[in-house]
């Protein structure tokens, strides 16, 4: 047996991003959970979008498969991202569990919960993302970044809607 020790393959993170929208939960759940307002936010106008499935209900599958573009580390490479609705509260919390696949590999499982506290000037939103990062996944830093960028575009769609508190 031998005595180097093997590092392990599998990089286990938990990080959190939190937003404040303007808007009530009921609106942000709405932007979380309508398939149009979903599709603004977390594809944005990708003329690449293979694929995009959103059944919002338990149980119910996300699925979205795009070709990355030529301003990527990987042009013309398949990004899939697939989850399963594990809980749905409306207007307080909605659970996933996902994988994602670069080019057919998969590169992570994770489980991500987004939170929604009212507040006196709109809601609070917490995602709390739990993941499991193979090699070749980038790691969590570039989940971060992304979701980081995603909740970006989500606070723009939301601005779109016109309801303030």
């Amino acid at each position: 047996m031998s005595n180097a020790k093997s590092e392990p393959k599998v990089v286990h993170s938990t990080f959190v991003v939190e937003r404040s929208f303007h808007q009530p939960p009921a609106v942000v759940f709405d932007a979380l959970s309508d398939p149009a307002k979903v599709r603004l936010w977390y594809t944005g106008e990708k003329e690449n979008i293979v694929e995009f499935t959103l059944d919002f209900r338990e149980g119910g599958i996300e699925r979205i498969i795009y070709k990355m573009g030529s301003d990527t580390p990987f042009p013309g490479t398949s990004l899939e991202n697939e989850g399963r609705y594990q809980e749905i509260i409306p207007n307080e919390r909605i659970i996933t569990a996902s994988t994602m696949k670069l080019g057919g590999q998969r590169i992570s499982a994770s489980q991500i919960t987004f939170e929604l506290l009212p507040t006196a000037k709109g809601t609070d939103l917490i995602c709390t993302h739990q993941g499991a990062f193979f090699p070749n996944s980038g790691g969590p830093e570039i989940r971060k970044a992304g979701w980081n960028t995603l909740l970006d575009k989500l606070g723009k769609v939301l601005s779109t809607q016109g309801v303030s508190v």
